[in-house]
């Protein structure tokens, strides 16, 4: 009777490493390694998107359907075709040639079921295959996460959520500054900016974060 609690306890032990080092991936994406505000990526949508809570939640969600799915497409397009066929060099080609056509399926699925959403995100719809978080959570998966689909995916899913994240913070607080007395010399861009960089700072307190 040892041999076999031996082997669930094992078994127990492993899913539990792995669910933690998964959940470890995915905090650190979203916080700690934030795209937006400590990489630095994605600021043309943050910045373009934010001024509704409403068309920052349909971007956030729209990045978080882009970003998983590229993110299983490009990790087996790396690990069954570029790695045999030594061709990493070709990284950047065919994950942007992915990213669009997702992007394209998006669009078309948005259309078809809520364009009043896809009327609202506009051009930062199309845009969001130069979105360079998508990019570059794919080119980091290539080079972190090649050996594991699931991290790889924690990996996009947690740069999603960070994404929408800043998103929504930003949201709420543009909606604020829109009835604050701001001097007029900071109305409008320079005040979004400011506002930008103090969360930023304000991200970099997740650093301490030890996972």
């Amino acid at each position: 009777m040892a041999e076999p609690q031996t082997r669930l306890l094992r078994r127990f032990l492993l899913k539990f490493l792995l669910m933690s080092a998964l959940l470890a991936i995915l905090i650190s994406a979203c916080l700690v390694n934030n795209f937006v505000l400590t990489r630095f990526l994605g600021i043309c949508p943050f910045i373009g998107v934010s001024r509704q809570l409403e068309s920052s939640a349909g971007m956030g969600g729209a990045v978080i359907f882009v970003l998983t799915l590229s993110a299983l497409a490009t990790w087996l397009i790396q690990r069954c075709i570029l790695a045999p066929l030594h061709i990493e060099y070709l990284q950047t080609v065919f994950f942007i040639l992915v990213i669009a056509a997702l992007v394209q399926l998006l669009e078309m699925l948005l259309r078809k079921f809520s364009p009043a959403l896809q009327k609202m995100l506009g051009v930062y719809l199309p845009l969001i295959t130069t979105n360079c978080v998508v990019l570059g959570v794919a080119l980091l998966n290539a080079r972190d996460y090649s050996g594991s689909l699931l991290a790889a995916l924690a990996n996009a899913l947690g740069a999603g959520l960070g994404f929408t994240l800043a998103l929504f913070v930003m949201a709420g607080i543009r909606e604020r500054l829109d009835s604050a007395p701001v001097p007029a010399a900071f109305r409008g861009v320079p005040i979004t900016f400011i506002a930008a960089a103090l969360m930023s700072i304000a991200f970099l307190g997740f650093s301490g974060l030890k996972l």
